[in-house]
């Protein structure tokens, strides 16, 4: 179940004949919902294993057009975990600190340490996308990252770092409800941002940019999953199951403890 959305390499993909809706794959929401909450237990029991061990690192990357749920997405799986074992970091518009270096300056030193999970909101990515975009800088300039950001994914996952990268695709009709939601509830006001809708304007140009992105890097080591993210319970389940199908795999184990018999505590 976890590889139904993830991509190949040998196999480009069409964003214009994929769905975003969640029901496409899951027409039971109750019983989504009672995997979701079953399975994120799960987690949280494997990510405390994790940072015990101190050994293991996981990389959660995620991308999507705005309103496309990756605070949502955020909040909803990872609630109940040590906090003290997760870092995530927003990756916005760059310092000027961030644009004296290289593109990745800034990426490399947020990946996670030995024991935890770092998420990405955006990514180095968005120098593939929104510099293309807004023509920040030629294509001679943002061409070229494809392959120097397969390289550094390669270069995480030889040092044990694990990626994984999830695409949130919703539909231009759920983007424009999501916005209407955001203008409409006043305790949400602070989430819209006029650039949102400069951004909506160039739906077509970003959906482009998104598509060369996951055809460009999507690699055995490194490949995208290509989440529908229309129904926000198909989507927290999508990405559960395969955040939790790898932990697995990674099999993270509790350190031994020293011999403690005879210790006494006065």
């Amino acid at each position: 179940m976890p590889a139904v959305h993830c991509l190949t390499p040998e196999n480009p993909v069409e964003l214009a004949k994929t769905s975003t809706r969640g029901k496409d794959f899951h027409d039971d929401r109750d019983a989504a919902e009672k995997e979701f909450y079953e399975l994120r237990d799960e987690l949280i029991g494997l990510q405390t294993a994790l940072y015990a061990e101190g050994r293991q690192k996981l990389l959660v990357v995620l991308q999507a057009m705005d309103a496309g749920g990756k605070d949502g997405t955020i909040r909803h799986t990872f609630k109940g975990v040590n906090p003290q074992g997760v870092r995530v970091t927003s990756f916005k518009k760059p310092s000027s600190e961030d644009l004296a270096h290289d593109f990745l300056w800034r990426i490399h030193r947020a990946v996670p340490g030995r024991g935890m999970i770092g998420i990405f909101n955006r990514s180095h990515y968005e120098d593939v996308l929104v510099v293309r975009v807004s023509n920040i800088v030629p294509e001679s300039v943002w061409r070229p990252r494809y392959q120097t950001i397969n390289n550094f994914e390669q270069h995480l996952a030889d040092t044990g770092t694990t990626v994984l990268k999830f695409f949130l695709h919703i539909s231009k009709k759920e983007q424009k409800e999501r916005f209407q939601d955001r203008l409409d509830e006043p305790d949400k006001h602070w989430k819209f941002d006029q650039d949102d809708l400069d951004k909506r304007e160039q739906w077509d140009e970003y959906q482009t940019a998104f598509q060369d992105m996951l055809n460009n890097c999507t690699t055995d080591h490194a490949p995208w999953y290509l989440i529908p993210g229309d129904q926000k319970w198909y989507r927290n389940l999508a990405i559960m199951r395969v955040m939790v199908d790898t932990l697995r795999k990674m099999d993270p184990q509790y350190p031994e403890a020293d011999d403690l018999s005879g210790v006494q505590i006065d």
